[in-house]
């Protein structure tokens, strides 16, 4: 991964986490996958990156910042069922020997991110898939609504 600076005045978000996925977003990009951050695919559950790749398979990545934002997780099995791929994202100091088997890795910083490890693959049924595609879908046109008319209002997550 290189480290490097767009422009001098870049403001990278405020939270660890928010780097982590700025990072994913931005290396799974050059994946050909596209991505939407903090999306709701159903009541109860917020993943932190859901990415879609160009043969429509969807990928659900959790952010981790430390061993503490790690352990505090209590939801994250319940994302198997939303995606054809799970993977952790976590920094270079992150102690990856904490993370479960059968889940896929990825190294990232702020700037970019490294698939280390694939996720085993675990297919969306058709009728899941319809509504995940969905879901993403609707949630992508809306904040790209929300950001060309702001004052317009509405809501941004769809399930």
């Amino acid at each position: 991964m290189d480290q490097h600076v767009d422009s001098l005045s870049e403001i990278l978000p405020a939270q660890p986490g928010q780097r982590l996925q700025r990072g994913v977003c931005r290396g799974l990009r050059a994946l050909d996958f596209v991505c939407v951050e903090e999306l709701v695919p159903c009541a109860g559950l917020r993943v932190d990156v859901m990415a879609l790749g160009p043969r429509g398979e969807v990928w659900v990545v959790e952010c981790k910042s430390g061993r503490a934002d790690y352990q505090s997780d209590r939801k994250w099995q319940g994302y198997l069922d939303w995606c054809d791929r799970f993977f952790w994202a976590v920094d270079a100091a992150f102690p990856v020997e904490l993370l479960p088997e059968g889940t896929g890795l990825i190294l990232a910083d702020p700037y970019d991110a490294e698939v280390v490890r694939i996720a085993p693959e675990a297919a969306l049924s058709p009728a899941r898939r319809k509504v995940v595609l969905r879901t993403f879908a609707r949630t992508a046109a809306a904040r790209l609504q929300g950001m060309r008319d702001p004052s317009f209002g509405g809501t941004t997550q769809f399930s």
